[in-house]
């Protein structure tokens, strides 16, 4: 993963809206839309209390660690000063599973969305919830991604930058617009619009089960931390900032949710169908339906340019966590390009017998749901560990110099990282529970599977690095050591001396910035 760091040399600054902008840029995607416009109105709900629980925490508590800890590794070296290299090695790997998890998952959409570039809805709809077609294009695609992460850095980052434009905010603009001058018209929708259907029906639990992947619709958020360096005045700029871009990224959920249940009747929601289908009755509606099927083309490319920017990411992360020690040198391979090719080309082989997975189950929206939980649940690991070490690492390193610190100082990592490890360790309980809205076969296979995958994924990083040798090592790495490397002292135990913290990194330490490796 390129460097992203500014040179010492380089004066620029970020500006707050600048900053704001690309957290939204790499936060918003509008393919999990129809999962909550099940929920009518009281998704607004649950979009503000992942927000207050999830979003603010995740941006604060990452902006204070990518800050304080700038060298390699991200959030194996967050999670590596607080509990050492076997934790750290831990959220590194789940990292890396619920990406590649992920794929299968945000594919289908893709898959989805060529199926109705067709003429005919109605065949359209047929041949989207094709298993085998689904199958044949999730594969297509992620395999092109492949093929074009491999040839490095300014190929994919390319195709990312105008694929994201292409296919993820220019569609975004339009379902709103379109959404909102529906229902403007006096045409009838299919949600009640009362305030008093904002708050769920607690009773039913059912209806929290779902709700709990909103969750993931926030993680990448800590994606630009490593720049609140680049700005002036960063204690009151990035929160503003923050703000801001909480403020746009929940909005663009909330409207879009809305644009989509104005038009689709809740029982006819289709997790993988139903943006392409308020699409295409929007632009029948304002009179432009030969748009839909280029809307479709255009959210099939933004998935293209999200998947080979993933493929890249993650797997050069992992390669950097590789040459420090952890996995052998088989993984550590290049291509002339610097991509780690063993890796990526693992991950392919990972995410090619998970798509298979769509010829056994049920259906296509049965497995999509499945991934999809297993994603969040993955990825949440992560997240537990990565507050804990936030919080832990104020208590166990509190004179090391903190270019930003979350507002209110100790107590407020306390209380912000607190809230997100609690509202991340409940939407991890809830994850396990099978959604009354969604047809999943038998609901004991349903959770027995998630249970297996789960367990699956966690103990294996603990394996690896149980059978770890001193010659995996690449002695041309350029992975820091940790502070308590430096200091002789054991992970997980509170420092007595990292007074003196700044002058050992200065010596000892790279420097580099923090790669992000998450989604």
């Amino acid at each position: 993963m390129a460097d992203t760091s500014p040179s010492k040399g380089n004066s620029t600054k970020l500006t707050v809206f600048t900053l704001a902008i690309m957290n939204i840029v790499a936060v918003v995607s509008l393919r999990g839309l129809p999962a909550e416009a099940e929920y009518g109105l009281s998704s607004v709900f649950y979009y503000i209390f992942a927000a207050v629980f999830f979003l603010i925490p995740v941006s604060l508590v990452a902006a204070e660690l990518a800050t304080t800890w700038p060298e390699k590794g991200g959030v194996f070296r967050w999670v590596g000063e607080a509990f050492g290299p076997k934790w750290a090695f831990l959220a590194m790997l789940m990292l890396f599973s619920e990406v590649s998890v992920w794929f299968p998952t945000a594919l289908t959409f893709g898959a989805v969305s060529l199926a109705f570039i067709g003429p005919d809805q109605t065949w359209d709809q047929a041949l989207s919830a094709n298993k085998f077609f689904v199958l044949a294009v999730v594969l297509a695609i992620y395999w092109l991604a492949t093929l074009i992460a491999f040839r490095g850095v300014d190929a994919f980052s390319k195709v990312s930058k105008w694929g994201g434009m292409i296919g993820t905010i220019i569609p975004a603009i339009i379902l709103v617009v379109l959404g909102f001058s529906y229902l403007a018209s006096g045409e009838p929708v299919h949600i009640q619009l009362s305030w008093g259907d904002v708050l769920p029906d607690f009773t039913n639990f059912n209806n929290i089960v779902l709700a709990a992947s909103i969750f993931l619709f926030y993680a990448g958020m800590e994606m630009n931390a490593i720049h609140v360096k680049d700005l002036d005045n960063a204690t009151k700029s990035y929160p503003t900032a923050i703000a801001i871009a909480s403020i746009g990224t929940v909005a663009i959920f909330i409207l879009g949710t809305m644009a989509i249940a104005f038009v689709i009747p809740q029982a006819d929601i289709n997790l993988t169908q139903s943006l392409l289908v308020a699409y295409y009755d929007m632009f029948q509606w304002a009179g432009v339906g030969f748009l839909a099927p280029i809307m479709a083309i255009c959210l099939a490319i933004g998935v293209l340019a999200g998947i080979v920017t993933w493929v890249a990411g993650p797997s050069s992360g992992l390669l950097t966590v590789a040459k420090a020690g952890y996995l052998p040198r088989f993984w550590q391979h290049t291509n002339k390009n610097g991509m780690a090719t063993h890796i990526m080309l693992f991950q392919a082989g990972l995410v090619t017998i998970l798509s298979i997975l769509f010829v056994v189950m049920p259906s296509v929206q049965a497995t999509y749901q499945i991934l999809s939980q297993l994603v969040v649940i993955l990825y949440l690991i992560m997240y537990l560990l990565m507050f804990a070490a936030g919080i832990y690492l104020r208590f166990s390193q509190p004179n090391r110099p903190r270019p930003y610190s979350i507002p209110g100082g100790k107590g407020g990592m306390y209380f912000f990282g607190g809230i997100g490890f609690i509202g991340s360790l409940i939407a991890f309980l809830f994850s396990f529970i099978p959604p009354g809205q969604i047809a999943v076969g038998s609901p004991t296979t349903y959770v027995l599977i998630l249970i297996a995958a789960t367990v699956v994924f966690v103990i294996l990083p603990f394996l690896i690095y149980a059978v770890r040798k001193p010659h995996w090592k690449d002695e041309q790495s350029d992975f820091a050591p940790f502070t308590w490397e430096i200091e002789n002292s054991h992970p997980g135990i509170p420092s007595t001396s990292d007074a003196h913290t700044p002058q050992l990194t200065e010596q000892h330490l790279s420097g580099a910035a923090a790669k992000n490796i998450s989604k």
